[in-house]
C-alpha cells in the first residue's frame, strides 16, 4: 500500500497537512454534480488536484447531502470501480480512496485498485468490517446521526463532543474485535452530518478532545452549509475557496491532520504558509 508515517500510523499526510481531492461521479452530488461523471472528465480532474497538492483522491458514487436518496449498490459500483480502475492505470503512485457505505462497492473498488476506505457509516456494517480486516486498506470512520435521508432534519445531542467520542470509541472497539489494527484508521466527526452549525463549531473547538490513540484526525469542511450560515452568504460559501480554507487552517490549529476538499491549491499554499510559520526550519 502506499502510505506515510504519521503519528507512527499508516497514513498518507505530511508535517503541513493532508489533503484528500473530492472526485465525485455523481450527477447529483451538492456542489459538483455531473461534472466529472465520465471517466475521461474524472481522470483530467484527478490530474489537477494532484497537480496542485492533493494527497490523495478520493473517489464517491453515491450523493450523500442532507435529503438525498439512495441509489443501487450495483449503479454505485457502476460508477465508481472503473473509474477508480483508470486512475490507477494513469496515475501508479497515487493514493486512491473509494467514499462508500457498502461493502461490496468498496470491495470492488480495493480490486480496482483503491488504497482507503471512506465510510460515512463508521464501519457501521459487520462486512464492511469483515472486509476491512481481510484487506490491508486504510480506513476513515466517520460519525453521522441518522442518514443522509434524515440527519438534518432535527439533529440534537446532549453534548456532541461526548457523544462523538463515544461513538468512536465504540467503533474503534468493534474494528479491533474485527481484527482490523487501529493504526490503520483515520478518524473524522462527520461535520454537517446531522449536526448544527453549532454542533459543527463545537467539534472543531474541541477537536483535539476526540483523539483516541493517537488516530489522525480528517475534517471535511469543504463548501459545507453551515458555513453559508456563518457568513451570511451560501452563495459564497459554494463558490469561494475563502470560507473552506479559513475553517480549514483553524481546524488545523486545533488539531486535524488532513482535510477533504473540493478546491485544492489555495489550500494547499495556506498550509505550507502555515506550517512555515509555526515551524520557521
Amino acid at each position: 500500500m502506499r502510505f506515510w508515517q504519521l503519528r507512527n500510523q499508516l497514513w498518507p499526510i505530511p508535517e503541513a497537512g493532508g489533503i484528500m481531492g473530492i472526485l465525485n461521479v455523481t450527477p447529483d452530488s451538492f456542489s459538483d454534480g455531473g461534472l466529472h461523471n465520465n471517466i475521461a472528465a474524472a481522470v483530467d480532474h484527478a490530474r489537477s488536484m494532484l497537480n496542485q497538492g492533493a494527497h490523495i483522491i478520493d473517489v464517491g458514487g453515491e450523493s450523500t447531502r442532507p435529503g438525498a436518496l439512495p441509489i443501487s449498490i450495483e449503479e454505485e459500483e457502476r460508477r465508481t470501480a472503473p473509474v477508480i480502475a483508470a486512475l490507477r492505470k494513469e496515475f501508479p503512485q497515487a493514493i486512491l480512496s473509494i467514499d462508500t457505505r457498502h461493502p461490496s462497492v468498496a470491495a470492488a473498488a480495493l480490486d480496482a485498485g483503491a488504497d482507503i476506505i471512506n465510510d460515512i457509516s463508521g464501519l457501521a456494517s459487520p462486512d464492511m468490517r469483515e472486509l476491512c480486516a481481510s484487506r490491508p486498506c486504510g480506513i476513515i470512520l466517520m460519525h453521522m446521526q441518522g442518514t443522509p435521508q434524515t440527519m438534518q432534519d432535527a439533529p440534537a445531542y446532549d453534548d456532541v463532543v461526548r457523544e462523538v467520542r463515544d461513538f468512536f470509541e465504540q467503533q474503534l472497539t468493534l474494528a479491533q474485535q474485527a481484527g482490523i489494527a487501529l493504526k490503520r484508521i483515520c478518524l473524522d466527526p462527520g461535520i454537517g452530518f446531522g449536526k448544527t452549525t453549532k454542533h459543527n463549531l463545537c467539534l472543531i473547538r474541541h477537536l483535539e478532545s476526540l483523539r483516541l490513540h493517537d488516530l489522525p484526525l480528517m475534517m471535511a469542511l469543504s463548501r459545507k452549509r453551515f458555513l453559508g450560515e456563518i457568513i451570511n452568504s451560501p452563495t459564497e460559501a459554494k463558490t469561494s475557496p475563502l470560507p473552506t480554507v479559513t475553517m480549514s487552517l483553524l481546524s488545523a490549529d486545533n488539531g486535524a491532520d488532513l482535510h477533504r476538499v473540493h478546491d485544492i491549491l489555495p489550500l494547499h499554499q495556506a498550509l505550507t504558509l502555515r506550517r512555515r510559520l509555526i515551524s520557521p526550519s
